[in-house]
């Protein structure tokens, strides 16, 4: 039964880019909605104050205690399970929703069926790829959900769609029991966002509820090596009747399985008898950039489109259409023979590692807020392809012993300044290590915040510095 808002106490648990959302939502719904920030800055006086005009509640600086008569609670993602808020919820016996949750309570009957998409690394592209393939078929599409579009404003709002490519973060599946897409992929499991789950195995967990109800198909990553695999979290869903477990290689399918073969990226699962019949769906050249992680998020992006019957000839063209977003793998310019790329997305040691892995001779930057993260295994898998090391950063001593200890031979400059000009020279520093042929990669594999705003902003410093060399 749909859930009736009229004039029940609604708790929105966090203001910001989902809570005002969903606390003028639920008021528009009916409901007596008091909002609970633990924050009291400008920003937040400054939203609190056009909720207040609606007629909503607003606490300030009180995130903590549980307001009397509640009976809902719909929380930003960002927020802890283990908060005292949720523990008071919890022995009250109110239930607590994110907004991802609260959205797809809130689909009309007739609303655009879900593909979801999570992982550690890759989700954003992965969504971006499926909904430009989306588009190619014809299909009214748009990419939502973690990508920084609302879910809840897209399924509240009045343009309609025929589906919806859904980027999920394990914080948002948290908060979401009961949603159950038309197909969902997990593109890849790593330690991540562990002090917010407190282990591996519930960040995995959350993960997998993305597979939980899918109709037709559970696409999983069959190159995947880290335990639990992504497979390993396809055979523990509680799937539809007839749901079926789609693998995505970068060698040569099996039946059910899309792979790539000579070049050409094939189909082996949406085809008649895969057991011996493979489709030719797009050529790697077409994937942009053509690197190894890139084009397993294009497998995984054309896996979900051919679960929902799309074209092979719409594949091949919503992958060419694709162009990815800045600091993703973005090449900014050749000088002097040396190719610089800015990958500054790369904040955790498993994107970049794909990221080492897409180049033969690297001169690689690297550095920042390391969020409990170690660099030994990194290192070690790419000390063979690593000309050369600029280090920035807070915690840029970490990546200087990993270095130590498993690429001694490698030239390392440890720039000991964490100022925004640090990049400059660091750049400067990687021209003078690079020879005519290499790559001089932002890759670092840390978290911007000591030095940057965020990665967007370490990126354009980076590619500023760049420019700056070529002039």
């Amino acid at each position: 039964m749909p859930f009736d808002f009229q004039g029940k106490h609604v708790t929105v648990a966090g203001l910001g880019v989902s809570g005002v959302p969903a606390a003028k939502v639920l008021h528009g719904l009916g409901a007596r909605v008091t909002v609970v920030n633990d924050g009291d800055d400008e920003r937040a006086r400054a939203q609190a104050a056009d909720l207040e005009a609606l007629g909503v509640t607003v606490r300030l600086g009180d995130g903590a205690t549980l307001p009397e008569g509640t009976e809902l609670i719909v929380t930003a993602p960002g927020w802890k399970p283990d908060k005292p808020l949720f523990t008071a919820a919890r022995e009250a016996g109110v239930p607590v929703w994110g907004d991802v949750e609260l959205a797809w309570r809130l689909r009309r009957p007739d609303s655009a069926p879900w593909l979801a998409v999570t992982g550690t690394n890759g989700k954003t592209t992965t969504v971006q790829m499926l909904a430009s393939i989306l588009r190619a078929a014809g299909l009214r599409t748009a990419a939502v959900g973690n990508i920084g579009v609302s879910l809840l404003d897209t399924v509240t709002g009045e343009e309609e769609y025929d589906v919806l490519a859904v980027e999920l973060s394990s914080y948002q599946l948290h908060w979401a029991p009961s949603l159950r897409a038309h197909s969902a992929a997990v593109l890849n499991l790593a330690p991540d966002h562990l002090d917010w789950h407190g282990s591996m195995e519930a960040y995995a967990a959350d993960k997998g509820r993305i597979y939980e109800g899918n109709r037709v198909a559970c696409v999983y990553n069959a190159d995947a090596t880290a335990k639990p695999s992504t497979e390993d979290l396809v055979r523990a869903a509680d799937v539809e009747e007839g749901c079926r477990a789609i693998g995505f290689t970068l060698g040569t399918p099996g039946p059910s399985q899309l792979g790539v073969v000579e070049g050409i990226l094939v189909d082996r699962a949406f085809v008649e008898n895969r057991q011996k019949n493979a489709q030719e769906l797009a050529e790697v050249s077409d994937v942009d950039p053509p690197a190894p992680h890139n084009i397993a998020n294009a497998l995984a992006a054309a896996a979900l489109a051919r679960a929902f019957g799309v074209s092979a000839a719409a594949v091949r063209d919503g992958l060419r259409a694709f162009t990815p977003d800045a600091h993703r793998i973005a090449h900014v310019a050749d000088v002097d023979g040396v190719a610089y790329v800015d990958d500054s997305k790369a904040t955790n040691t498993h994107a970049t590692e794909a990221s080492l892995a897409a180049y033969e001779s690297i001169v690689w930057i690297a550095g920042g807020l390391a969020k409990g993260a170690t660099f030994d295994e990194l290192v070690a898998g790419a000390a063979k392809r690593l000309r050369g090391a600029v280090l920035i950063g807070a915690d840029r001593a970490l990546i200087r012993e990993a270095l130590a200890r498993h690429a001694p031979e490698v030239p390392v400059v440890d720039l000991d300044r964490t100022d925004t000009g640090a990049m400059l020279q660091a750049v400067q520093e990687a021209r003078r290590l690079a020879r005519p042929g290499d790559t001089v990669l932002l890759a670092p594999a840390c978290a911007s915040m000591d030095m940057f705003t965020n990665y967007n902003q370490r990126g354009d410093a980076f590619a500023q510095a760049v420019r700056e060399l070529g002039a």
